[in-house]
């Protein structure tokens, strides 16, 4: 399909502010899928052009992470691995089965999450305690990973959340963890959308210049500002993905609320 100079300039600075929200929090996509499908492409080719400039976007906050010395390439080679073959599963199988019914499902992991950040004691950027071992953290990596490939929204957050809960890492560095096993996931998601065809090339390399860019605003953010800014950025960006899942009137969850009340 054509599209205006305009249109696609407009789309890069979304996905530079796309990019700069989802090296702090996650949830980029918020702002770069709706903007897309605005902009008249199908759903499919959609997401996939958004996973081509968010693939981008989150493996340049994975240079800037790493430059800091905040990622720990050692010990999460495997995790990395474990989530970009998840990925590639949970997108073989979204060949297979309707994803339709992970959406009642999600709005509620969402809320969890949001209310634990909110009631959580004073979160910092040093680490605690660690509640589980590398096994754990290897099914944890495969089955977000596995998420993302089927499903997708809020994969950050959810990776955060684990880091931060259950392993024990300061808040940056579950960050920069983060968007390392987020980019692998990415990139097995994004071979299978490329295999299938689906990706706008023409309008997702544009945008990945603009995600790449504010992929390093947000990654230097986090590491400067640390918990203070990623907390409660965190909180925004779940309880705005909750409604906006919770906004489709298909979403099963909406309409079994509505039923009640109707």
């Amino acid at each position: 399909m054509d599209m205006g100079i305009d249109i696609i300039a407009l789309l890069v600075g979304v996905a530079f502010l796309a990019g700069t929200i989802d090296a702090i929090a996650g949830g980029g996509g918020l702002l770069t899928i709706p903007a897309l499908l605005a902009a008249g492409l199908p759903p499919v080719a959609a997401i996939a052009t958004n996973k081509l400039q968010s693939s981008f976007g989150t493996g340049g906050a994975v240079v800037a992470f790493a430059r800091k010395g905040h990622i720990d390439f050692r010990r999460f080679a495997l995790p990395a691995l474990a989530s970009f073959t998840g990925s590639a599963t949970g997108a073989f199988l979204l060949t297979l089965i309707d994803p339709k019914f992970l959406s009642g499902l999600i709005p509620l992991l969402l809320i969890a999450m949001a209310t634990y950040f909110l009631l959580a004691p004073k979160m910092t950027d040093e680490d605690r305690h660690v509640l589980a071992g590398p096994p754990m953290l290897l099914a944890m990596a495969f089955v977000i990973g596995g998420y993302d490939g089927f499903f997708g929204p809020g994969t950050g957050s959810f990776f955060i959340t684990g880091l931060v809960a259950v392993f024990g890492l300061g808040v940056t560095r579950a960050v920069a963890h983060t968007k390392l096993l987020n980019f692998t996931s990415n990139l097995a998601g994004l071979a299978v959308l490329i295999a299938s065809g689906h990706v706008m090339w023409k309008v997702g390399l544009p945008m990945a210049v603009g995600a790449i860019a504010g992929g390093q605003v947000g990654a230097h953010t986090a590491i400067r500002f640390g918990a203070s800014t990623v907390r409660p950025l965190l909180i925004v960006m779940c309880l705005g993905l909750t409604a906006k899942l919770l906004a489709d009137p298909t979403n099963p969850l909406t309409a079994a609320v509505l039923a009640w009340f109707g």
